[in-house]
């Protein structure tokens, strides 16, 4: 996901007509009182420079070069029109001669926030995040209102897999600045991409909906967008956001790639694959994406291993293994579900894949913090329930476990594992009315092959608990 961190044109154009009028201040008071103003080079410069704004706004960016390139031959130290001229070889996709212009005209005013933040945008997009970062933390030190630099630093959070942590702090400063008089719509899509990263897709979906509201042509905030409705399983909806995207920038690689991630949504992930496959040189996020797609389709686990080698944190691979080793290797597999979660923190699968892998290695109190987790951000997952039920149940934690395994009888009533835990459950806690029902219905449903031993346990059990009943003895039903 990219972000474009630059001014608009028509910004970028007031902010330094203001600083141009300063600029001619300066000259005036360094020429020669007795010079005439035609004959001041300065002017000249100036005139150029205003001339390139004009072009620029129109969109005419090789006109707005000629001229700002004209005006830098006549005062070479022009920071305004150094920055200017590297806008615009930035919207012409030149960035080495974009980098060049923004550090000059960090060079000739080291602390003018504006060029810095651009200078670190720059930066960012050339995957220089060392280096941008330091440039776009002195922007925001200088100016805490410098929307650029937060929007690229955003970014570079995000590329960089930044911590939980690091993302959390970054998020409350851009609520900090949308709560601000006049907040850009790119401000609003930084934030929108922090809460998703985060997790907290409810608030990103406000947050978009605000920044396509100050342009709905954001493709930060379109692609956010899409990547909550791909998430939330509703390809028809990030069908119709990625046409929006089309519609803007039709080549653009983060674009097929979006493109590639809905086709594999609605069950084509051969035409997914060949999309990426057209792209010619891919970058890394993309690569990662294609790996994915492989793994994706992929059964063989020397294969899904070897992968990893080069792209460690493929979601799917990792997933694949932590399911496939679970029952072979449960240490393995516990090392691949961890991992598996940790490089998809927003996707609950691998998550789930975890929890499981912990039961299976029977640290259950480990699963229960996960799952307990887990279950409060998508409390109608029943595979989650059951293994958070089955810890608890193993810990002898059975008041806790019997709520877990009501849930499962109640939302899943043909399942008869749940029944018969629940029994037990209940017969643990001298619930004998409520142990004697779940038995009975555990037998009504049981498969008498598959379920033999576990039946003649029941068997066995009832008498017992009819005696105790008779007896008066056990709680009241709970």
């Amino acid at each position: 996901m990219k972000f474009h961190s630059a001014y608009s044109h028509q910004s970028a154009s007031r902010a330094i007509s203001i600083l141009c009028v300063a600029l001619v201040f300066v000259f005036a008071l360094t020429t020669n009182a007795v010079a005439q103003e035609d004959e001041d080079p300065s002017g000249e410069a100036i005139a150029l420079f205003n001339k390139g704004q004009d072009a620029h706004e129109k969109g005419e960016l090789p006109t707005a070069i000629d001229n700002y390139e004209k005006a830098l031959k006549i005062v070479p130290d022009f920071p305004e029109a150094e920055l200017q001229r590297g806008n615009a070889y930035q919207s012409l996709g030149k960035l080495d001669t974009a980098e060049s212009a923004f550090r000059r005209a960090v060079e000739l005013r080291e602390d003018w926030s504006l060029a810095l933040a651009n200078l670190g945008s720059i930066l960012v997009r050339r995957n220089s995040y060392t280096e941008a970062e330091k440039y776009l933390t002195k922007a925001v030190e200088l100016d805490e209102l410098n929307f650029p630099a937060y929007v690229a630093m955003t970014e570079l959070r995000l590329q960089t897999n930044s911590a939980p942590k690091t993302l959390e702090e970054l998020l409350v400063k851009l609520r900090v600045l949308t709560a601000k008089v006049n907040p850009t719509s790119s401000i609003w899509a930084s934030r929108a991409a922090l809460e998703v990263a985060v997790g907290d897709r409810k608030s990103a979906k406000v947050s978009a909906s605000r920044a396509l509201e100050f342009d709905p042509k954001s493709k930060t905030a379109l692609s956010t967008s899409a990547d909550i409705a791909l998430a939330e399983n509703d390809p028809g909806a990030a069908d119709a956001l990625v046409r929006r995207i089309e519609a803007i920038a039709p080549q653009a690689e983060a674009t097929k790639r979006l493109r590639a991630r809905v086709l594999v949504s609605q069950g084509k992930a051969a035409e997914a694959l060949a999309l990426i496959n057209s792209i010619p040189t891919p970058d890394t996020q993309t690569t990662h994406v294609k790996n994915q797609l492989i793994a994706a389709s992929s059964t063989n686990t020397g294969e899904l291993e070897a992968q990893l080698a080069t792209d460690p944190r493929n979601a799917i691979a990792l997933t694949k293994l932590c399911a496939t080793f679970r029952a072979s290797d449960p240490a393995k597999a516990l090392d691949y579900c961890r991992r598996a979660s940790e490089a998809s923190p927003n996707d609950v699968q691998p998550v789930i894949g975890y929890g499981a892998a912990l039961v299976q290695a029977k640290r259950y109190a480990d699963a229960v913090t996960i799952l307990r987790r887990l279950v409060s951000i998508a409390p109608n997952n029943s595979t989650a329930r059951a293994n958070l039920a089955t810890a608890l149940f193993q810990l002898k934690k059975y008041p806790e476990a019997k709520a877990e395994f009501r849930w499962l009888t109640d939302n899943q009533p043909d399942q008869p594992a749940a029944f018969y835990f629940l029994g037990i459950v209940h017969d643990q806690l001298l619930e004998f009315t409520d142990a004697a029902a779940n038995y009975q219905q555990f037998l009504r449903l049981a498969d008498p092959e598959s379920s033999k031993l576990e039946i003649e346990k029941v068997n066995l059990r009832l008498p017992v608990i009819y005696n105790l009943l008779k007896e008066g003895k056990g709680k009241k039903r709970g």
